[in-house]
């Protein structure tokens, strides 16, 4: 029997084994919340998936597209100021 007995939480969060899954929780997190980060563009883009430091985004439209490539670092910025840790490196638009 174990001496010390830890919680789940820990276990996920400091398991070296669980990396890749810590990662892929991490990454459907932005897919799930990017409506609550981004209210104003419920109507014109949603979130596709996430990998790698990469989010894919679905834009409605060619010219929503390259106002939102020309507001890239800001959208990038305020995704990991939002999750207080670099999630996010690259956006590709796809529409």
């Amino acid at each position: 029997m174990p001496d010390r007995f830890r919680s789940l939480k820990d276990v996920f969060n400091q398991e070296p084994g669980l990396k890749k899954i810590r990662e892929t929780v991490k990454s459907n997190d932005i897919v799930n919340d990017f409506k609550d980060i981004f209210p104003d563009l419920i109507k014109i883009v949603s979130s596709v998936k996430s990998n790698k430091y990469t989010l894919v985004i679905k834009v409605e439209n060619p010219a929503w597209r390259q106002e939102l490539k020309n507001k890239e670092e800001s959208i990038i910025s305020k995704i990991n100021s939002f999750y207080k840790e670099e999630r996010i490196k690259q956006i590709r638009f796809t529409y």
